[in-house]
């Protein structure tokens, strides 16, 4: 068994961690840490964990919360930006492999970092070393690190939809991706947006400005348009736009790009795109191209992305439609995905094969 410390257990993500641990057959969770609730146990601060079966499961209920983590061999750390990258440089000194769920080590350039998330980043030497966790691009160095810099939920559901045509390079430059998020994408801390009377029977758009996850989405499909020799040949413009939506959990993705014509003129037809995207993921335990629209309650409670990609012939459009658990394969179960590759284990160790609907 290789033992689990979660770094601020209390969050929506460390919830959902616990979740799905409980069920994993070689990760148990030894350590848990939340300064609000030091000194509880797991089962007082959440009774539903009472249920967690009898024995030597992989989440003891009775585990009590402690300020500090204790030893242990992998550690996930869901702490706010830089607060995270702290804790992450004081396990890796310990010799502790770590999944940070957190944004500090998502980029690569320090100068976009720190102009994205407004402070100086507290270790920017990692930042060479930590590999960016989505396992359908970066598998092997996944296996080889000791840093994963586990990617954002909206970034994951973008980068999944587009990675196939930009990787073919059958779009050009300017791409539209609007994003309808749930509302706990935003935390446990109490705003006012996402009080239930301001959220519910409304949907808003946020972080008109910018929103933070769009550095990651532009950095990870310059990197599939140069990986697949189709490198842009000006920087992208791309507007990313989110919109809250009330609901507890899961993203909607719609992406819009227009398409390049091949060498003989023509355009990819809806049936050339839907193959493209066929076998880019074919394998893929949890990525799966559909034909038919999807709708977030497909994955709701899991770590799997439906993907639908098509052609809107009257205006040469490439539409494509992605949707995930923000909490599944947007965080947590994303999370799992990237320590089984850790640890040579199947990636879908632990993982429900199932969602819940409705």
């Amino acid at each position: 068994m290789i033992s689990v410390a979660i770094i601020n257990v209390t969050s929506y993500t460390g919830l959902e961690l616990l979740r799905l641990l409980a069920q994993h057959p070689r990760f148990v969770v030894t350590s848990a840490t939340a300064r609000s609730a030091a000194g509880k146990r797991l089962d007082e601060v959440f009774p539903q964990l009472c249920s967690v079966y009898a024995g030597e499961p992989a989440v003891r209920p009775d585990l009590v919360i402690t300020e500090e983590p204790e030893e242990s061999e992998l550690a996930f750390v869901c702490l706010p930006h830089a607060a995270a990258a702290e804790s992450v440089v004081r396990l890796l000194e310990r010799g502790c492999k770590v999944v940070d769920l957190s944004a500090d080590f998502r980029l690569h350039d320090v100068s976009v970092y720190e102009m994205w998330y407004k402070h100086t980043h507290p270790a920017p030497a990692l930042l060479e070393s930590a590999v960016y966790g989505l396992c359908e691009r970066y598998r092997e160095r996944i296996q080889r690190t000791t840093l994963v810099a586990n990617p954002g939920c909206n970034a994951t559901t973008a980068i999944l939809a587009l990675l196939p045509a930009v990787s073919a390079g059958i779009i050009g430059t300017d791409m539209l991706i609007d994003v309808k998020a749930a509302l706990s994408g935003a935390g446990r801390g109490l705003t006012l947006a996402t009080h239930y009377a301001e959220a519910n029977e409304d949907v808003s758009p946020y972080s008109i400005a910018g929103h933070r996850h769009l550095p990651e989405v532009m950095q990870e499909l310059e990197a599939a348009a140069k990986d697949g020799d189709h490198a842009f040949t000006k920087t992208p413009r791309i507007t990313f736009m989110p919109h809250l939506v009330p609901m507890t959990r899961g993203i909607l993705v719609t992406c819009y790009a227009d398409l390049r014509e091949d060498a003989a003129g023509h355009l990819p037809t809806a049936r050339d795109v839907y193959t493209l995207y066929e076998q880019y993921y074919a394998g893929e335990p949890f990525v799966h191209v559909v034909d038919q629209a999807p709708h977030t309650r497909w994955s709701y409670g899991t770590n799997h992305c439906f993907i639908h990609p098509t052609v809107d012939g009257r205006t040469g459009r490439l539409i494509v439609f992605s949707c995930l658990d923000n909490l599944g394969k947007g965080a947590a179960g994303q999370a799992i995905q990237n320590a089984n590759l850790l640890y040579g284990l199947p990636e879908t160790a632990g993982l429900p094969a199932l969602g819940v609907n409705p």
